[in-house]
């Protein structure tokens, strides 16, 4: 099988009459989407949660067995080893990688040493870290079952020689402005992972870029819009739609697939946003209402921003002064809104957790 060799960018010939319908209802979708956004006043916080859910269905696509409940207990030191800390680690790079990211394009857009950057942070301390972590193939790779020769692979991507000028267009692209923002970031996805960059994580970096350039074009206010829970509960679909672009040049079909995409997911997004801002504001009332104290927004902040914890990084992270902040924890745990994990021992700190914000996350009774 020969190299690919990617289509020139912007795309022409694309059949508007069956895409413009679609591009239509997805702005309609993630404005509406965008619009709880902007009414969260501090989404990094409130919505973290919702950053792990991503960072564990993303990495789920390439075979990943976690979820957010495990990611969470592993900070506060529940797991230890084997091997689901090596699937939560490469979930963990993940979701560092978007935090990264977000502080990023407060001040730069998206460029090539960008990408380099969050492929470092991505494949770092985790099991594809001897794939040359930050730094562009210098092989020709190719998919396909485990042990195939080229000549077996169902996709090859372009051969390494050309892909620098390759990704100087896609550099390119992405600095310019498509007929439509969500149009583009469809292309932009597509054709990143169909220059397979990387050693390995390509498919991870690809749907990281997805809220970023969206948030580049100023389509949404925050980078948070999450895919891939669409796109895993897809998988074929999505696998299926990229390789026809490679296989038929079926840009049309990749594009139709990734509006629907974003139709969906900004409903499911949508209704899980109210939730979780639904529930902080009935627990900032709950939690003024138990305590009555002077700090009851300090550890609303704290118990959404992390929703399992050791006691010790409670303290550490809301600067309460330890008595205080015991008894408040006590005072939440009395009144059902904190439930204990792993109790104290000696100097080994309890573990709490904060079960109606993990249950949203999940979107099942998880704790």
């Amino acid at each position: 099988m020969r190299p690919y060799q990617p289509d020139v960018l912007p795309l022409t010939g694309l059949d508007y009459q069956r895409l413009l319908p679609l591009v239509g209802q997805a702005n309609a979708a993630l404005a509406r989407y965008d619009g709880l956004l902007q009414g969260i006043p501090n989404p990094a916080v409130m919505l973290s949660p919702l950053t792990t859910q991503e960072a564990v269905l993303s990495s789920r696509i390439e075979g990943t067995q976690a979820t957010v409940d495990e990611v969470l207990e592993q900070e506060a030191g529940l797991i230890k080893a084997g091997e689901k800390y090596e699937d939560i680690q490469e979930i963990s790079n993940y979701r560092q990688a978007l935090f990264r990211a977000r502080e990023y394009l407060a001040d730069y857009p998206i460029k090539l040493a960008f990408v380099r950057e969050l492929h470092r942070i991505l494949m770092g301390s985790v099991r594809g870290q001897d794939k040359t972590p930050g730094e562009f193939r210098k092989d020709q790779n190719w998919v396909g079952y485990h042990g195939c020769t080229i000549d077996q692979a169902t996709f090859v991507p372009p051969n390494p020689l050309q892909l620098p000028d390759f990704l100087q267009d896609w550099e390119r692209y992405l600095d310019s402005d498509d007929m439509d923002f969500l149009l583009q970031t469809a292309v932009m996805h597509a054709q990143f992972e169909l220059l397979h960059p990387f050693k390995d994580g390509n498919g991870r970096i690809g749907r990281i870029l997805i809220p970023l350039f969206l948030y580049q074009k100023k389509t949404l206010s925050q980078p948070m819009f999450y895919l891939s829970e669409y796109l895993e509960s897809h998988r074929d679909e999505y696998y299926a739609r990229l390789k026809a672009i490679s296989a038929e040049g079926d840009w049309n079909g990749w594009i139709a697939f990734f509006l629907q995409a974003i139709i969906g997911q900004a409903a499911q997004n949508s209704t899980r946003v109210a939730s979780i801002q639904a529930l902080y504001e009935q627990m900032k009332r709950e939690i003024h209402a138990v305590t009555h104290s002077q700090y009851s927004l300090h550890v609303l902040d704290a118990i959404f921003s992390r929703p399992i914890f050791e006691t010790t990084d409670f303290i550490e992270r809301t600067a309460i002064h330890k008595p205080t902040a015991m008894g408040l924890l006590r005072q939440l745990k009395a009144n059902d809104i904190l439930r204990e994990l792993r109790p104290g021992s000696g100097r080994r700190a309890a573990i709490l957790c904060f079960p109606a914000l993990l249950n949203i996350a999940e979107g099942r009774s998880v704790i």
